[in-house]
């Protein structure tokens, strides 16, 4: 089995980004599709006394016409700090706040150009924090042409000699299984079931950002995370 993943970059990505992650052989980052301004790229969640906040990193996209992730440019400066700042004021008390702090301090950096740059460093830290085996590539390092969705997403998987292609489950309403058997290919989908785990503040909240379950369950958290695999 050769399992690949193909999955747009995001900011802080949640719990599902890294079960895809660690269920696949090869994981590939959609760095050179269109920039989703209100989706998941340079965004993510929190968790408060006062409940779910937004992290967002400013980014330019007036005047530029349908510009690709790894062309998006971050506007302006302290966001960095501001971000930083929120973190350690809602997570200082959570048991594993000196390790996660110190691996996102390095990571966002001030004077970062690209949004690209920041959300690769996180997920790659996490990755190695977690251990997770699987490969990364850039989209864009692999001179795939196809433009039309599919096909695209096909010729990436053949050039890597996928035998199966793990997607979200919202690529159901984009991808035909019959159209990837005729290539060899086993469409899966992922349909995970997100994990109850400790947290601060009351109530438990999901779909957060990754780190606010690696601030409360350390290396515990790769565990966690697979335990709402989930595979169709």
């Amino acid at each position: 089995m050769n399992r690949v993943a193909i999955i747009q970059p995001g900011y802080m990505p949640w719990l599902g980004f890294f079960e895809l992650m660690s269920s696949s052989d090869i994981f590939v980052i959609y760095d050179d599709v269109q920039f989703d301004k209100n989706g998941w790229r340079n965004r993510n969640r929190i968790k408060t006394p006062q409940g779910a906040q937004w992290l967002t990193v400013p980014v330019l996209t007036k005047g530029r016409d349908k510009p690709g992730n790894n062309e998006i440019l971050i506007k302006g400066r302290y966001w960095e700090k501001k971000h930083l700042k929120a973190i350690k004021q809602n997570y200082a008390r959570a048991g594993y706040f000196d390790d996660i702090f110190s691996i996102l301090a390095e990571c966002i950096e001030p004077g970062a150009g690209r949004l690209i740059d920041i959300d690769l460093r996180i997920i790659t830290a996490v990755k190695e924090y977690l251990g997770i085996g699987a490969e990364i590539l850039l989209s864009s390092s692999m001179g795939i042409q196809s433009d039309e969705k599919q096909t695209r997403i096909i010729d990436i998987c053949r050039s890597l000699r996928a035998t199966h292609y793990y997607n979200g489950e919202a690529g159901k309403k984009l991808y035909s299984g019959e159209d990837f058997k005729k290539n060899g290919i086993i469409l899966e989908f992922q349909e995970y079931r997100h994990p109850v785990y400790r947290q601060l503040y009351g109530d438990f909240i999901s779909h957060l950002s990754v780190i606010d379950l690696l601030f409360n369950e350390g290396k515990r958290s790769l565990g966690i995370i697979n335990s709402g695999r989930n595979i169709t």
